[in-house]
């Protein structure tokens, strides 16, 4: 996991649509930038959903959310309109984004040892600087712990 304090990785990725969006482009906003392992899981399902009920909040105090996987363009599509998510979702199928903020870790699955990403959110200020870093999350409880760190 990254630092807090440091400068957030930059990056280029398609969203699901295929319109490629940079952390750039966001100077100015808060970012909650969240890493999750599958469109269409139990569990990341109940991340995005959660991030959904809550984004007019999260909005109205400046901030927007991106949700990064390794998932296809398509793949994201399905799932924002399947649950009628209304913020970014950023495909990453080569990992190079989900490298650079550290989430891609060993893990255990089943007894087995895996790779994949280690559910992890990041908020990030106006600046492109790390403010708060939260790796291992719960994700029915992450979506409102990152709406309470924007107070």
């Amino acid at each position: 996991m990254l630092e807090t304090g440091t400068k957030a990785p930059a990056f280029s990725l398609p969203d699901q649509n295929g319109t490629i969006h940079s952390l750039d482009e966001y100077r100015g906003r808060k970012v909650i930038l969240y890493f999750y392992s599958k469109d269409m899981t139990s569990g990341c399902t109940k991340q995005a959903c959660g991030f959904a009920e809550r984004y007019p909040q999260i909005t109205e105090k400046g901030a927007l959310v991106l949700g990064v996987s390794k998932d296809t363009v398509a793949s994201h599509k399905k799932f924002e309109e399947k649950y009628g998510l209304p913020f970014t979702l950023l495909s990453d199928p080569e990992l190079s984004v989900i490298r650079a903020y550290d989430v891609w870790k060993e893990k255990n699955m089943y007894g087995k040892k895996v790779m994949g990403v280690v559910r992890t959110t990041y908020l990030i200020d106006e600046n492109g600087i790390i403010v708060k870093a939260f790796g291992k999350v719960k994700a029915a409880d992450n979506p409102q712990q990152m709406l309470d760190e924007l107070d």
